[in-house]
């Protein structure tokens, strides 16, 4: 009787052991197949993410500033207080640009007439215009073809500065001008003379009203 009880009991541990080992195997199997599963789907949102990747956009251009154009420039001469007389950095200034422009070439040089704010209006015009064609005059004698110098008159209405101070109206006093190549031409027969003389006088403009 107690053999048979003793078996018993060794059967019942035997197969208590065995559902545990069940269960212990079920277990680390079911681990393993999640930890199988994840890993997979791990690969295979990689993979969609590399395939639905866009390709790089291509780099933008530069754009390309083009250069200023070749055979243009630009310069200002000034003038004292009410007057249109050149004066010595000013027939500088015009002898240095002039000899710049190859006369074997057609040129057109805009010559622009300014003014201080000071004074009428008419008056202004009038001074920025004598301005301007002293200017002119002088060019001519430096060898620039007349017919290629086109005269502007602005006045008081191209002021660079709205001070009142001497510096900021010494500014507005001046003269602007713009060299600009054209094409090649026939040779031409006149060069670029030297000044003689210093300033090429111009009379001042008889008026009690100022520079305005």
């Amino acid at each position: 009787m107690a053999n048979t009880q003793q078996q018993t009991g060794e059967s019942g541990g035997a197969k208590e052991l065995a559902i545990l080992v069940g269960i212990l195997l079920t277990v680390v199997a079911g681990a393993i197949g999640t930890y199988w599963i994840h890993s997979r789907g791990v690969e295979v949102e990689a993979a969609s993410v590399v395939a639905v990747k866009p390709a790089a956009e291509p780099k933008a251009s530069r754009v390309a500033v083009p250069a200023p154009p070749a055979g243009v420039f630009h310069t200002d001469v000034y003038f004292d207080f009410k007057s249109t007389r050149l004066r010595a950095d000013a027939v500088k200034v015009l002898q240095e640009t002039a000899g710049l422009m190859d006369l074997t070439n057609a040129w057109v040089v805009l010559v622009h007439g300014h003014t201080d704010r000071q004074g009428p209006a008419e008056y202004n015009k009038a001074l920025a215009q004598k301005r301007a064609e002293s200017v002119k005059q002088f060019l001519v004698e430096l060898g620039v073809p007349e017919a290629s110098i086109r005269l502007v008159t602005i006045g008081a209405d191209g002021a660079l500065c709205e001070d009142l101070s001497a510096e900021c109206q010494q500014l507005n006093r001046r003269v602007h001008l713009e060299f600009r190549k054209l094409a090649a031409s026939i040779p031409a027969t006149t060069t670029v003379a030297a000044t003689k003389g210093g300033d090429q006088a111009q009379a001042d403009a008889a008026s009690p009203a100022g520079d305005r």
